[in-house]
């Protein structure tokens, strides 16, 4: 069984430098995939449509690799049922969440609830005792927690504010967190994440397409015009580099660290909503927003004491 107790003792330099790259592109690539959920929607996509067409798509780039590396994820009982939890909870659930909010509460408001998993995988990981209970970590956790507070607080408060769809965009962090933690606890022994990654997604477009099945979903794409057909070209490249990171980040970082993918996408997403959507900045933006990046600040310090 894989864990991160097995990290135990100083990580060189180069691999704390590795996982920083990690964190840093796997969550410019997040906040980016938000935004361009938004486009799909207004491109006449389907939240379902758009999800699966670019996870299936992301499964066909990251299998490629794997066979040019001879890495094919293995398939066994084990691994079977690693890539179909990790795809229920990290992508299929969790994004369809996220992707079906996002036309009723904005792509700001959804990539800055995908900041949440830091407290949550934190608290999961203190009582799992894949951490230890660190002061620092604990401040900046509970600072970022805050910040979320501020920005929810705000949005709850507006006038036209859809409750629903606020309260179920809250519940995407909760799987993912979940994802971070299971990943970490059920790591088939000796398998690389640039095998599991695709394992995991062929598993999500699987789960995805039995969703299809049911009334009143589709997984139709317009034709008439080239735009939903360049969004899901676009889009699979990016959830093939994000995935492949989210493993190679969770092997070298750790499920705390990883956690905080969603806070980094928020840095890019919320702007590129405001700055090129033409989204009105979230109510709380910017408290919220300083709470939240000294949360990161102070997980990251804490993580680096505890590394070096």
């Amino acid at each position: 069984m894989h864990s991160s107790k097995t990290r135990t003792g100083p990580l060189p330099k180069h691999t704390r430098l590795a996982a920083f790259i990690y964190l840093v592109t796997g969550g410019a690539l997040l906040g980016l995939s938000t935004n361009l959920a938004k486009l799909a929607g207004e491109a006449q996509l389907s939240p379902l449509a758009f999800l699966f067409w670019s996870i299936a798509g992301a499964a066909l780039i990251l299998l490629v690799m794997a066979a040019l590396r001879s890495n094919l994820p293995p398939v066994t009982g084990r691994t079977l049922e690693y890539y179909l939890v990790s795809a229920f909870v990290g992508v299929a659930g969790s994004n369809l969440i996220f992707f079906s909010a996002i036309p009723h509460i904005g792509a700001g408001f959804v990539a800055l609830v995908i900041t949440l998993p830091p407290l949550l995988t934190y608290v999961g990981a203190l009582i799992l005792k894949l951490e230890r209970f660190q002061m620092m970590r604990a401040v900046g956790v509970m600072s970022a927690l805050a910040g979320a507070i501020t920005l929810a607080a705000h949005k709850l408060s507006a006038p036209d504010a859809d409750y629903v769809w606020i309260l179920l965009a809250l519940a995407g962090p909760v799987l993912l967190a979940i994802g971070n933690l299971y990943r970490t606890l059920r790591w088939p022994a000796g398998v690389s994440g640039e095998a599991l990654a695709p394992g995991m997604l062929v598993a999500a477009a699987t789960l995805l397409f039995s969703v299809s099945l049911l009334p009143g979903f589709s997984l139709e794409v317009p034709t008439e015009q080239r735009l939903p057909l360049l969004l899901i070209a676009i889009q699979s490249v990016v959830f093939a580099g994000q995935f492949l990171l989210l493993f190679l980040l969770q092997k070298t970082g750790g499920p705390v660290l990883l956690s905080l993918l969603g806070s980094v996408g928020a840095v890019v997403g919320v702007p590129v909503a405001i700055l090129l959507q033409g989204e009105v900045a979230p109510e709380g933006l910017l408290p919220g927003a300083l709470l939240i990046g000294t949360g990161i600040a102070l997980l990251n310090i804490g993580k680096a004491r505890k590394l070096s």
